[in-house]
């Protein structure tokens, strides 16, 4: 099975960071596609830093396991800021969503689970990758 990783990052007012792709069109939880060797922790901590320039602490699982085209599925961790700040280095536009607001963006179908996940939970706080 091919691995997709997403990070639900939140900022010091517990807003999620949306990001903007352009092609497809719409809006995902930020990472990438994990590499061979690599620990899915890694791998998200990796994408991070290529597409916004930021280092994280990756914590748990949200979510379940949503299939994708092309044999992979998405799995989204928490994850928080240790250093940096998000830039826009390979999307189109980032946006801190409060939860109430986590409808406001036209999700990719792939992250659309993971938001109702953390609408159904109304919170979903950075615990530790164990």
């Amino acid at each position: 099975m091919r691995v997709v990783v997403g990070a639900v990052l939140r900022d010091a007012a517990g807003r999620v960071l949306a990001a903007r792709r352009l092609t497809p069109p719409g809006w995902e939880f930020p990472g990438g596609k994990v590499e061979p060797g690599e620990t899915e922790p890694a791998a998200l901590a990796r994408e991070l830093r290529e597409e916004l320039g930021v280092e994280v602490e990756v914590g748990a699982r949200v979510g379940p396991d949503v299939p994708m085209p092309g044999g992979y599925v998405l799995r989204v961790w928490t994850a928080r800021l240790t250093g940096g700040e998000p830039a826009r280095l390979e999307h189109a536009e980032l946006r801190w969503l409060p939860p109430a607001d986590l409808h406001s963006v036209d999700w990719l179908p792939a992250d659309r689970p993971v938001v109702a996940a953390l609408v159904d939970t109304r919170s979903v706080p950075f615990r530790r990758h164990p």
